[in-house]
């Protein structure tokens, strides 16, 4: 995985020398915001109304940051409002392509080969790393937001006065909880499996799959009293997490030697995944190919034969058994 610097492409890696073998991801730098009437969002500039057929989303299926955005245009009903172009699974020294494949949807659009392109074409001196999901303006030819929590609470509720779905999975009296529960599944297991799997010392790579075991267990005790994270109704955090746990025992378990347990070893998060992916149209933004293949073949350092395991099989069309808990649904 490379970066532009000053609008040229470089082959580089995370620099883990500096940080002392800590993996340290850096922040996304597109921050604006679609908002029903096009007025500012919470940060960068306004001119970003809802409107359907103005925005394409760029993804990887691979990728559980891009894939909570494919789940929420699904959830929502923007499959007609927003396009979608999807890369290639394999990131080499060019990062993410549009090398055909058997899953790719080529860019539109910029008519690129590579996604460090589609962000050339929006700013030619762009420094930085080059990332999906990234949300386009096709009326202004410019980059929206490249940060995947900004862009589901978008889909949640901006176009829902130009026919979105009806479901609200960031409700007010709820948010307070939400974020606690994202602050501390994003920093010991959303991005906690990549700490640990991209630590370059002993002592990191055990601190971190230590912290992220001590948040599944708690997380294994919070589901096994109530149906979801924030309490009787699915919410965003529900959706940020299921994520990570898809691609836990496929993965996460073996590749980023987050071994101490498996998914299927904690009884309520399994049931909980399953019921997760059993949800109305979720099944459909998950492919479970390109998420294996991505991960064993594109990172050498730790797979340098680049053999992608048949298994596991994972048994996710199982009955859960999880509506023994109260659920409300996420109405608007």
């Amino acid at each position: 995985m490379g970066l532009l610097v000053k609008g040229e492409w470089v082959d580089q890696w995370y620099d883990t020398s500096a940080t002392g073998g800590s993996f340290v991801r850096t922040e996304a730098q597109f921050r604006n915001w679609i908002t029903p009437d096009g007025a500012p969002g919470p940060s960068g500039e306004g001119g970003f109304a809802a409107q359907p057929g103005r925005y394409h989303l760029y993804v990887s299926m691979a990728c559980p940051w891009a894939h909570r955005t494919l789940i929420f245009r699904a959830l929502k009903g923007l499959e007609e409002m927003i396009s979608v172009s999807v890369v290639h699974p394999y990131m080499g020294d060019h990062g993410w392509t549009f090398k055909p494949g058997p899953g790719v949807v080529a860019d539109p659009l910029v008519n690129a080969k590579y996604m460090y392109e589609v962000y050339r074409h929006a700013q030619s001196d762009y420094s930085g790393r080059v990332t999906v999901p990234l949300l386009w303006d096709k009326q202004q030819g410019k980059i929206v937001n490249n940060e995947s929590s900004e862009i589901i609470r978008m889909f949640n509720s901006a176009f829902d006065g130009v026919g979105a779905k009806a479901g609200n999975y960031a409700p007010a009296e709820l948010m307070p909880e939400i974020d606690a529960v994202n602050a501390r599944v994003y920093g010991t297991v959303n991005n906690g499996v990549y700490k640990a799997g991209f630590a370059t010392e002993q002592s990191v790579y055990e601190r971190e799959v230590t912290a992220l075991f001590a948040s599944l267990d708690e997380l294994e005790q919070r589901l096994g009293k109530q149906r979801y994270l924030a309490g009787n109704r699915v919410t965003e955090a529900d959706w940020r997490l299921f994520t990570t746990l898809i691609r836990f025992d496929a993965v996460y378990y073996g590749h980023f030697k987050c071994n101490l347990r498996r998914l299927v070893d904690y009884p309520n998060l399994w049931a909980y995944t399953r019921e997760l992916y059993q949800w109305p149209g979720v099944a459909g933004t998950l492919n479970m190919q390109h998420v294996k293949e991505h991960y064993y073949t594109s990172h050498a350092t730790i797979n340098p034969n680049g053999i992608v395991p048949l298994g596991p099989v994972l048994m996710l069309d199982e009955p859960h058994g999880r509506e023994r808990l109260p659920a409300v649904q996420p109405t608007a």
